[in-house]
């Protein structure tokens, strides 16, 4: 088994594995796992969890995340946004983004476990995910958004999404390669969409308020070298407060957990690993803050230790508040615990997010 990330200032292996008992305390007998206690989940929130369960060693959960998704995978290879904790569907649509991080999310756990036969029984799921996305490419090679259950296509694409489906496709391949079932033309349907990306920033729907669109691309390693350094340093001023955090939309002082340990790692692709430290320390109050937006003075109850609080607002007559009030996801505390190893690179999956060459046992 390998070692607990940890890094100094931000969280101690002890924490690291409180934070992942919490999701594993999220996770429904079905194998689902909640954004929070009675809460709803979403396919691609769910995967950050299970990989975030797999960092920290609970890799009997991880797979059990996997199997509910293999378990209810529609007929066509996609599944709903969102599902309900009985089981039963919230938001109806296909999402494109949604349906290929289960490749990405497989190809960590394979990484994590060197677990064949697990994977080889996962196959078919991802396989039917990514045909599925690829079905959905406009003449461009960029995949539109989402899709109606009835077939109905919605007529735009996203950055973020685009950039984080060329990535589910090139560890797609990646598996495919390691089971002997090669798949170049998800490889190659990744790199068209990476010349979009860097050639075409017209092609997706705008969306320049979100701090996603800003780091993804290079989170995913869609932009590398000079032009991912670039894009960082020009999105800085507007997205981050010092001290505090990255902005989920730039036009309000709202700092949440998730997008800045995501943005951590994309400066951790980069090799910035000072800045990506710096990003991660700052969401210590997230941990530590108590609803009323005092610090915790005494340890949370067992629901909530290890948890982040999603989102603090900062600034005006109180200061700063939790927004949504004393709301604490999954996929925040996934997001910190992804990015601990990343800036690490203490597990075997760490480097999931900086291409390379696929390390196989």
């Amino acid at each position: 088994m390998s070692a607990t990330p940890f890094l100094d200032g931000v969280a101690t292996a002890d924490e690291i594995r409180a934070t992942a008992e919490h999701l594993a305390s999220l996770q429904l007998p079905s194998g689902m796992i909640q954004w929070f206690p009675g809460g709803h989940s979403d396919p691609w929130n769910h995967i950050e969890s299970a990989m975030a369960l797999d960092v920290a060693g609970l890799h009997k959960e991880a797979e059990h995340a996997y199997e509910w998704l293999a378990e209810i995978q529609r007929d066509d290879g996609s599944w709903h946004a969102y599902y309900r904790p009985d089981g039963s569907v919230e938001d109806a649509k296909l999402d494109s983004n949604v349906c290929a991080y289960i490749a990405t999310g497989v190809w960590h756990h394979w990484r994590s476990t060197w677990d064949r036969g697990f994977v080889e029984n996962m196959w078919p799921t991802v396989v039917r995910a990514l045909d599925f996305v690829m079905s959905l490419r406009r003449d461009d090679g960029v995949p539109l958004w989402a899709v109606e259950p009835d077939g109905q296509p919605w007529d735009y694409a996203l950055l973020t999404g685009t950039a984080s489906i060329q990535h589910a496709l090139r560890c797609g391949s990646h598996i495919g390669e390691a089971l002997g079932e090669p798949r170049p033309d998800w490889s190659r349907a990744a790199a068209t969409m990476c010349e979009v990306i860097r050639t075409q920033p017209h092609a997706f729907q705008p969306k320049d308020r979100w701090a996603m669109d800003w780091y993804y691309p290079v989170l995913t390693s869609a932009l590398t070298g000079a032009h991912a350094k670039a894009r960082m340093a020009d999105g800085w001023d507007r997205f981050v407060m010092e001290g505090l955090g990255v902005r989920c939309v730039d036009d309000e002082p709202w700092i949440t957990a998730s997008e800045t340990a995501e943005c951590a790692i994309a400066y951790a692709t980069l090799g910035d690993m000072t800045t990506a430290t710096d990003l991660l320390r700052w969401t210590q109050p997230h941990r530590n803050m108590s609803p009323s937006g005092a610090p915790l003075t005494a340890t949370p109850d067992a629901a909530t230790a290890g948890a982040y609080w999603t989102g603090i607002v900062h600034g005006g007559d109180e200061g700063r508040v939790l927004f949504p009030f004393d709301e604490h996801t999954s996929y925040t505390a996934a997001a910190v615990i992804l990015a601990v190893d990343a800036i690490t690179q203490t597990t075997q999956a760490a480097n999931l997010f900086v291409e390379r060459t696929p390390f196989l046992p």
